[in-house]
């Protein structure tokens, strides 16, 4: 029989002081989306570590194209119910009418569009929410119904939260979290998220700079602000290179920025690829780079971070804490603002040197175990005081 871990010790142990044997976890996407991101890695990452303390985990999603509606994934059960949409008002009206089984806990990941489980969940509960959407509503949906999405998120949903407990991925996003939607601070925790031990280390760099770049092909990432700055930052590095691992509904319009500043010889789109292929990309970049206008964290940029490659990013919220400045990489105000600071770290080879070894020391600190560990004493803290009540 396999010795369990620390953290599956621990986590087992504060579950069973409060009771708390079947968690129910609801999230907008699964980790098997054509889209899934940061969002979807991470909660897949916790409810690895919870069955692996002996937790019985249920993931509740929207449908991943080409995948079953059932499936048991690193011994966690994934439910995946209707689709983009209908995927909230099916989990309320699934749970009112007693039909999602026994749980004694409920985690609900609010991805832009919450589940609005105060309305209906009696149990203990957690709310992740990485980052404010704000703007971001403008990028995705038509007008009006972006204005409705950002009324919702900033005015509708906040009242409803205030006695729940909330948890972010950093101290930025968190003082977000107050600023823009009314949160109490002392009901926001932040849990940054860990790092699977496969990053890490190793291999050789790419004989040319080359800048690496990964995540979700979405207006927010703005992909093609990152081509235009690699495209200036070439005046000074003429064999500077810029691979894009991601897919996502941006594509067209990735290529086409890609046309008008002749690219097509220096950019990669690598589109989606496997584990090992992301932790090699990881490895032989000279750095990451990351155009984003928001982020709860930024898990790329520690994920290279283990694998000894600094960053080159927007000063941004998520990003001033997966990022300390000078220090394992660069943060800058604006787009247009990375093109110089791509140039000088490529440039120089000993302050990069530097960064990529601060880097991989800091990286050490984060770990899933940790990670899942933190949480679960958060969800069962939550377990008392609705016993009092």
């Amino acid at each position: 029989m396999t010795a369990r871990s620390p953290a599956a010790n621990a986590i087992g142990a504060a579950a069973a002081a409060a009771g708390i044997r079947h968690v129910h976890v609801v999230a907008w996407r699964d980790l098997d989306d054509v889209e899934a991101g940061g969002s979807e890695i991470h909660a897949a990452n916790v409810c690895r570590e919870w069955a692996a303390a002996g937790l019985e985990i249920t993931s509740r999603t929207s449908y991943a194209q080409g995948h079953p509606p059932d499936v048991v994934r690193d011994g966690y059960r994934v439910e995946r119910r209707a689709g983009r949409y209908l995927v909230f008002p099916r989990a309320a009206a699934s749970a009112v009418a007693g039909r999602q089984g026994r749980h004694d806990a409920l985690v609900e990941i609010w991805n832009g569009m919450p589940f609005f489980a105060p309305l209906w969940s009696l149990k203990p509960r957690l709310t992740f929410v990485h980052h404010v959407h704000g703007s971001m509503w403008h990028t995705v949906l038509p007008p009006r119904l972006a204005a409705a999405g950002e009324v919702m998120e900033r005015r509708l949903a906040p009242p409803l939260y205030r006695r729940s407990q909330i948890v972010t991925l950093s101290d930025s996003s968190k003082q977000e979290l107050v600023d823009d939607l009314g949160f109490r601070k002392d009901r926001v925790a932040v849990v940054p998220p860990g790092i699977d031990g496969r990053f890490s280390p190793g291999g050789s760099r790419a004989g040319a700079p080359t800048v690496l770049a990964v995540g979700r092909l979405v207006p927010a990432k703005r992909f093609g602000g990152l081509i235009r700055a690699a495209a200036h930052a070439r005046e000074r590095v003429p064999d500077l290179r810029l691979e894009i691992v991601g897919e996502g509904m941006e594509r067209r319009n990735i290529e086409t920025v890609i046309d008008d500043v002749d690219g097509a010889d220096w950019v990669t789109l690598v589109g989606r690829c496997d584990d090992a292929e992301l932790v090699a990309r990881y490895r032989s970049a000279w750095l990451l780079a990351s155009a984003s206008s928001h982020e709860g964290w930024g898990m790329s940029i520690t994920e290279a971070a283990a694998c000894g490659t600094p960053a080159v990013v927007t000063d941004i919220a998520g990003h001033r804490d997966a990022v300390t400045e000078g220090e394992t990489g660069l943060r800058r105000p604006d787009v247009d603002s990375l093109a110089p600071a791509i140039a000088d770290l490529l440039l120089d080879d000993g302050r990069r040197h530097r960064m990529s070894a601060a880097a991989v020391e800091r990286a050490e600190r984060f770990t899933w175990g940790a990670t899942a560990t933190t949480l679960m004493d958060l969800l069962a803290a939550q377990v008392q005081p609705r016993r009092s009540r």
